[in-house]
């Protein structure tokens, strides 16, 4: 199983890859990549079509790559490309990529 940096993964983002969160809403919703797609693990056996295939493999996060790890694995036994973040959504915040979290967006929603 092949695993990326955050660096890594932002310049396959740039470049057209998807990002796909594995986590489950309530942590989406604290804190998450503004370019992520949820797809739940819990989710997965009915959602994983939702990830396809394409040239660049699917980039695949969860809280610190340890879900992420067995959900690119099970991906790549079904035919479809996908490496892990490593480190998970704690390293993509201590490279001072891009989130977003619920408190933010409620505060923002109280502005006047």
């Amino acid at each position: 199983m092949d695993e990326i940096t955050v660096d890594e993964a932002l310049r396959r983002i740039e470049d057209g890859a998807r990002l796909y969160d594995v986590r489950e809403p309530g942590e989406w919703d604290e804190v998450h990549a503004p370019q992520a797609t949820l797809v739940p693990m819990s989710e997965l056996q009915t959602r994983w079509t939702e990830i396809q295939p394409t040239d660049d493999p699917a980039i695949i996060v969860c809280h610190s790559g340890m879900r992420s790890a067995r959900v690119v694995a099970a991906l790549e036994q079904s035919g479809v490309p996908a490496v892990n973040l490593a480190g998970g959504m704690v390293a993509w915040e201590a490279a001072g990529a891009p989130v977003e979290r619920a408190d933010a967006q409620r505060e923002r929603g109280h502005e006047h």
